[in-house]
């Protein structure tokens, strides 16, 4: 159900809390139509909770991104400019070096015997002649080097600057994007608590009762080989709160990366992402401290305990509780 309906469901829950004051009987399939409207508000507004942190996610690793290409940028600038300077600097000498030949340094070994004061002068400046030529044909090759060099590293520069131009935009746009849909969450989130808190005590038992738990013994499963599964159900009965991942409330993914971290692993926070991660595994392969997603798009995730059951944290107003595995529609089970 859709907020559209949010009308319609609240007439029906007026209804039936005023007409469970007045008589004891209970129509049970208004009831029922009740629980069923309220279920699909707060899986919608679950699913919108799950969205919302995958753009967070998403947001964060785009900042991440933008200030290491920040700093790309700056080390490809400061690379630009030194190039620059050494270019500069051997043009210098380049120049300095065909001034030297322009000015007479340049002439033919017969001339410069017959013009010399004594043969030694003459080899000496022969020697001279042959050092400056040799030295003007390195620096001209050292300068067409570094030209090319300064010239790729302005070109890298000016591509990293671009790049970050462009993240700084898709940053902005997810920015939007997230505070667009944090605003529709918390309207999701304000009318799932307006319901539930607007529940009689038999539609809150039944509420509960939604998905069929199962009381389990903890210390029965205190075998189980999985850490993960001790730890979520060490918190049997704590409250669900939207976006939270413990230590005293969670919503379902982060029942599963708190439950993950006792055991010294770090799981995605997302249902999404955690049943894109880890090994697939069938219904069939279930072992304890498997995760399973549900609902199409695996909008809810929950931890496989052994004999059938699974510890999850299911809705607001509904502690984490154990439920049968085959409750819910399962869209897919990962194992870490």
């Amino acid at each position: 159900m859709r907020l559209s309906t949010s009308t319609k469901l609240l007439t029906l829950l007026t209804a039936s809390t005023v007409y469970l004051g007045m008589t004891p009987t209970v129509h049970a399939d208004e009831v029922d139509a009740l629980i069923a409207q309220m279920d699909q508000i707060s899986h919608d507004t679950n699913a919108k909770n799950e969205e919302v942190k995958q753009l967070q996610n998403e947001l964060d690793a785009g900042n991440q991104k933008l200030d290491d290409l920040q700093r790309q940028a700056q080390v490809a600038t400061d690379e630009a400019n030194a190039a620059l300077a050494q270019e500069q600097g051997l043009r210098s000498e380049v120049n300095r070096l065909a001034g030297a030949k322009y000015r007479g340094a340049t002439i033919d070994p017969i001339t410069n015997a017959l013009g010399a004061d004594s043969p030694q002068y003459a080899i000496d400046r022969a020697a001279y002649m042959g050092t400056l030529t040799r030295n003007a044909k390195q620096s001209l090759q050292d300068l067409h080097s570094v030209t090319e060099v300064a010239a790729e590293k302005r070109s890298e520069a000016k591509r990293t600057i671009a790049e970050v131009s462009f993240e700084q935009n898709e940053l902005k746009r997810q920015q939007a994007d997230l505070k667009k849909q944090q605003e529709e969450l918390e309207a999701r989130t304000q009318e799932v608590l307006d319901r539930v808190n607007g529940l009689s005590a038999d539609q809150r038992a039944r509420w509960i009762a939604k998905n069929g738990p199962v009381d389990v013994d903890p210390v029965v499963f205190s075998s189980v080989a999985s850490e993960a599964v001790q730890a979520a159900l060490s918190k049997l009965g704590a409250p669900y709160e939207w976006g939270a991942a413990g230590p005293d409330a969670f919503d379902c993914s982060g029942l599963v990366v708190w439950a993950y971290q006792q055991q010294g692993k770090q799981l995605p926070r997302t249902s999404q992402a955690q049943m894109a991660g880890g090994t697939p595994v069938s219904r069939g392969e279930l072992q304890p401290g498997d995760v399973v997603g549900y609902y199409p798009g695996a909008t809810h995730v929950g931890i496989y305990i052994g004999d059938g059951k699974l510890v999850h944290a299911s809705d607001y107003g509904i502690p984490v509780q154990v439920v049968p595995v085959d409750s819910m529609p399962i869209y897919g089970a990962r194992r870490y």
